[in-house]
C-alpha cells in the first residue's frame, strides 16, 4: 500500500504551478489576452474592407454555374478548407484543391464554368502563383484574398479582398495568427452574404446536415418518434379516476389524454395531477376524470420538428406532449424520455 504522504500528493497542478511561479502564470494570462485583442483590433479593421470589392466576389460566386475552387497553401490552405466546407454547407458548392497536388494534375478539377477563390497572405506563395497562368487561360473568375494588394496573385486576380493586417499576434510577427483569424472571418462573411442571397433556408441546411446531433434537431419530426394507434393513452371524461390510473400504467408515458364524446382532447392528467389529487379526499373508483383533469393541455402538430416539441416543453416545465390533428382529435403522444432517446436533447 502506498502511503499518500510519501509516495502521492493530491494537490491541484494548476494550483501548484501558481504557488510555485506565480509570474509564469501571470504571464501567460497576459500573453493570451495580447493575442485575442490583437485579433480582435484585426477583425474589427476588416469592417473597412467590406466594400465594393466584397460585393464584387460576391456577384461572381452567386453567378458561379459550376462550382467554387478554393486553393491555398500551409496556414492559408487549412483556412481555405474550412472556408470551402463552410460554402458547401450553406448552399454554395465548393471544395478545396491544394496547389502543390493541382500542379501534377489536380487543375483538371477546374472547369470553365467554375469560380476559384486562392489564399495567400503574401499573394506570392510560390505554389499558388505557378498554377496562376493556367487558371488565366482557362479563362476563370479569379478572386484573390491576400494582405498584399500589390502581390503578384491580386494583380492576376478578377479581383482581390484585402486582408492584411497591421501585426500577426505572435510577439515576433511572423506565425499566421491574426491574418489567417481575418481571412477565415472574410470567408465566412462571403458564405453568409450568399446565404441570404439565394434564400437559403432551415429546410436546405438540414438537408446538407443529417449526421449527429444538429441533423436531428434539423430533421426530426414529431411524428417520428410519437406514440402511436394504442400505444397512446386516452380515456373518455366519464372514466373514472382509477381507471384512467390504470390506463397511464399500461402505457408508460406518465400522463393520459381526456377526450370528450367526439373524441376531441378536452384535457390531460399526468403524474402531477396524481400527486396533487392525492392530497385530497376523493373516491378513486366513483370520481370522473374530468373533475380532476387539467383542462386543454399543450399540444404540437406530426409535421413540426422535434426540436420544436423539446422547445413547448422546456418553456412550460412539462414532461409530455399530446399530438393532435386538425378536428384536435388526439393521434399521438411523447415525454420528453423519447426526445432523450432520439439525441434531441
Amino acid at each position: 500500500m502506498i502511503n499518500i504522504d510519501e509516495g502521492m500528493t493530491t494537490d491541484n497542478p494548476i494550483t501548484s504551478t501558481a504557488n510555485d511561479n506565480p509570474d509564469a502564470v501571470s504571464q501567460f494570462i497576459r500573453q493570451g489576452i495580447q493575442v485575442v485583442t490583437t485579433e480582435c483590433s484585426a477583425v474589427e479593421a476588416l469592417k473597412q474592407k467590406i466594400d465594393q470589392y466584397f460585393a464584387k466576389a460576391c456577384e461572381l460566386l452567386l453567378s458561379c454555374q459550376g462550382r467554387i475552387v478554393v486553393i491555398g497553401m500551409g496556414k492559408s490552405g487549412h483556412i481555405g478548407s474550412k472556408i470551402a466546407a463552410t460554402l458547401a454547407s450553406t448552399g454554395s458548392p465548393a471544395f478545396f484543391v491544394h496547389p502543390g497536388e493541382a500542379s501534377h494534375g489536380d487543375l483538371g478539377m477546374i472547369t470553365p464554368k467554375d469560380v476559384v477563390l486562392a489564399l495567400s497572405n503574401s499573394g506570392e506563395t510560390s505554389e499558388v502563383t505557378a498554377i496562376l497562368p493556367v487558371i488565366k487561360r482557362l479563362n476563370v473568375p479569379l478572386i484573390s484574398m491576400t494582405g498584399n494588394p500589390n502581390s503578384t496573385l491580386s494583380q492576376f486576380a478578377t479581383v482581390n479582398l484585402d486582408t492584411s493586417v497591421e501585426k500577426e499576434a505572435c510577439p515576433m510577427n511572423l506565425a499566421p495568427t491574426a491574418s489567417t483569424t481575418v481571412a477565415l472571418v472574410m470567408g465566412d462573411a462571403l458564405a453568409v452574404a450568399l446565404l441570404d442571397a439565394r434564400g437559403f433556408t432551415q429546410d436546405d441546411f438540414a438537408l446538407s446536415h443529417p449526421g449527429g446531433s444538429l441533423g436531428r434537431r434539423l430533421l426530426l419530426r414529431v411524428t417520428d418518434i410519437m406514440h402511436k394507434g394504442d400505444l397512446v393513452p386516452i380515456v373518455s371524461e366519464d372514466t373514472s379516476l382509477n381507471d384512467t390510473l390504470l390506463e397511464m400504467t399500461e402505457k408508460r408515458l406518465g400522463m393520459t389524454c381526456i377526450v370528450n364524446a367526439q373524441g376531441e382532447l378536452s384535457g390531460i392528467f399526468t403524474d402531477g395531477d396524481l400527486r396533487r389529487t392525492l392530497a385530497s379526499e376523493i373516491d378513486f373508483k366513483k370520481t370522473p376524470i374530468k373533475q380532476v383533469m387539467t383542462s386543454g393541455g399543450k399540444t404540437i402538430d406530426a409535421n413540426k420538428l422535434a426540436a420544436e416539441a423539446l422547445q413547448i416543453m422546456q418553456q412550460n416545465a412539462i414532461n409530455a406532449l399530446i399530438i393532435t390533428d386538425a378536428q384536435q382529435k388526439p393521434i399521438g403522444a411523447l415525454n420528453m424520455h423519447d426526445l432523450l432517446q432520439a439525441g434531441v436533447v
